[in-house]
């Protein structure tokens, strides 16, 4: 393997895992060119400073925090179960999944409360600890590296704690949910030093193009034909960032207009506006967009 430059950013992500094909397309997304495959250990980006390291997820607040690494990319849930010394820069809104407390389905416990004093399987501890010590809930927290999903057919555990996105993989152990603990998703994090140690300016930039990336997912881009008397209207109702673009059509009284919405804004938006005349209303998506 290449020596990897020091004056570059560094960046850690999961080797292979559930993040992994997700990042590197939000990577990709923000306009850095780099080769990846599996067999990687790590990647140079063709047109930023930026190394790209392929590690372990559960190596990546290590890394950081040692300053091994400036930048990683992992689950809030790593976050909340480990706490290590670093700081969260950005949500980076993919790899949703909730961490839940799940019971056989057949199972007579109908609450978090029927867990007193019951044995609960989990990968998370630390976090399994910290929720039943708030709700004075007397449990015993077993830990588990593996699936846990098996547990209570053995016979190891009454219940388990652990993280699901679709909820299928409960669905085919017989399994489910009691409560969810919290939500989680993908994160940018980053070592306290790496804006202190000659690369703060590096890091704003790439922060730049992730902030661009992340504002086009919550906006669409809209245009749409209207009578020019329903314009005090329809600013009313279109949410935009600052003003939207209008231009005269060759029918007399009529514009076009060109404006953002925000997604989740959108149908409701739309609807307000075919009631006031809005018709040949075209939606495109945004690559990027930098506010």
């Amino acid at each position: 393997m290449a020596n990897l430059n020091n004056k570059n950013l560094k960046l850690a992500i999961q080797k292979q895992g559930r993040l992994t094909d997700e990042t590197i397309e939000f990577l990709r997304k923000s306009g850095l060119e780099f080769e990846s495959y599996k067999q990687r250990l790590f990647s140079l980006c063709r047109n930023f400073p930026l190394e790209i390291l392929y590690v372990r997820d559960d190596d990546i607040p290590d890394y950081v925090e040692a300053g091994t690494v400036d930048l990683g990319i992992l689950g809030l849930n790593k976050l909340n179960e480990e706490k290590p010394k670093v700081k969260k820069l950005l949500n980076l809104r993919y790899g949703f999944c909730s961490l839940i407390i799940a019971v056989p389905k057949e199972s007579e416990i109908k609450d978090i409360w029927g867990l007193r004093n019951k044995t609960i399987a989990t990968s998370y501890p630390e976090s399994s600890k910290k929720f039943f010590k708030k709700n004075n809930i007397p449990v015993e927290v077993v830990r588990i590296r593996g699936s846990v999903e098996i547990t209570p057919a053995l016979g190891v555990a009454q219940a388990i704690i652990d993280l699901t996105s679709t909820g299928s993989t409960l669905a085919l152990n017989d399994l489910r949910v009691l409560s969810k603990i919290y939500d989680s998703e993908s994160v940018l994090i980053a070592n306290k030093e790496a804006f202190i140690n000659g690369k703060k300016n590096l890091l704003k930039k790439l922060i730049t193009r992730f902030q661009g990336v992340l504002s086009a997912k919550n906006y669409k881009y809209v245009m749409m034909n209207a009578p020019e008397e329903m314009l005090p209207k329809i600013k009313g109702i279109i949410p935009y960032l600052k003003s939207p673009t209008i231009t005269r059509l060759s029918t007399k009284g009529w514009i076009s207009i060109q404006t953002v919405i925000k997604e989740d804004l959108f149908w409701e938006t739309i609807e307000k506006l075919k009631k006031i005349g809005a018709t040949g209303i075209i939606v495109l998506p945004i690559e990027k967009m930098i506010i």
